[in-house]
């Protein structure tokens, strides 16, 4: 009896967490958007929409490790607030080191050299309820095409 009463007190004391993890973090229009236009594409546990347009190879890169990445950032009306595009002049940054959008960390732990992602990122973990004036209002979820093409490992 004090097994089933410890598992009961542990699921009352953890469904809450559990919930808070898998709660929809984009509005039912970005949802039914996002579902209509990339139905194949995957949610991650924190609400990170995404689909691999070309796959990549080798490991994800390690906190603190420095990325190079070209990208496209739009708003779901298709306006483009910023992009990099040059590859001898990509974007680049050291993972997990707050220098990015929430999201972008969360993406780039997973992604891989030479991979292409599609990326919808909710408002919450991108530039919330600030937004980034003029080009992106408060509460906008952000839509990344993003390519990884090296990585530079911390020593």
């Amino acid at each position: 009896m004090r097994t089933f009463g410890f598992a009961a007190l542990a699921c009352v004391l953890l469904l809450p967490t559990a919930l808070r993890a898998q709660r929809e973090r984009l509005s039912p229009d970005e949802v039914a958007y996002v579902e209509k236009t990339w139905p194949n594409a995957k949610k991650t546990s924190t609400g990170i929409r995404y689909v691999i347009e070309r796959q990549g190879h080798g490991q994800p890169p390690n906190p603190g490790d420095k990325v190079f990445v070209l990208y496209v950032g739009k708003l779901l009306n298709g306006h483009v607030f910023d992009k990099v595009q040059d590859p001898n002049n990509p974007f680049t940054f050291r993972v997990d080191r707050y220098s990015v959008i929430e999201g972008w960390d969360q993406t780039m732990e997973t992604m891989k050299v030479g991979e292409k992602r599609l990326v919808v990122i909710p408002s919450e973990l991108a530039y919330g309820t600030t937004g980034q004036r003029p080009n992106i209002p408060p509460d906008s979820a952000l839509i990344f095409e993003i390519e990884l093409l090296k990585i530079e490992r911390v020593q």
